[in-house]
């Protein structure tokens, strides 16, 4: 199958590329992390698996002393300097992560299905519900998958497996359309 008829059919199918993200890692002790950051309006997910928005970016939960924070390109150095100015005096690790992924967002009805087609998770309304985030496989590919809307599911992948991801997604809308 040809490239241009893999990309017409996963854009027939709503997977989107994102723009540009600022992507930080985040690690330390979360309850220490959350008081420090909150008055200047960085959330940090108190809740496992879970993604929080803020003014400034996205918190999502990895792991108990792990949070991803995602933001529009252009606040990379905003965002850089607001933490480290708010976390000067607490243990912590911030580092930028930016270039090491890219982000898809995979909309509609049939979301799901393809994402079923290589992802294992159930990603049923109650068991995956709005807000949950989580490290994840697809095929062999290691992916974050956060659901963002009832049918929209934002998709981080590195950079180097991105053409496999698209290509299984765009098989999978093939035999669904």
């Amino acid at each position: 199958m040809s490239e241009r008829r893999q990309v017409a059919l996963v854009e027939l199918a709503g997977l989107q590329p994102l723009p540009p993200l600022a992507r930080f890692s985040l690690r330390g002790e979360s309850s220490t992390l959350a008081g420090a950051l909150a008055p200047v309006g960085v959330p940090v997910s108190p809740t496992a698996c879970r993604a929080v928005e803020g003014e400034l970016c996205a918190a999502l939960w990895l792991g108990p002393d792990e949070q991803l924070l995602l933001a529009p390109e252009q606040h990379a150095a905003q965002l850089a300097q607001t933490i480290g100015t708010a976390l000067t005096a607490i243990p912590h690790s911030l580092v930028d992560i930016s270039h090491r992924q890219t982000a898809f967002e995979l909309v509609g009805p049939a979301a799901r299905a393809l994402l079923n087609s290589g992802c294992p998770l159930d990603l049923a309304d109650d068991t995956f519900p709005i807000g949950m985030c989580t490290r994840t496989l697809f095929e062999k590919s290691e992916i974050l998958l956060w659901r963002t809307a009832p049918d929209t599911f934002h998709v981080e992948v590195a950079r180097s497996f991105a053409p496999y991801l698209t290509s299984l997604l765009a098989e999978a809308a093939r035999e669904l359309v």
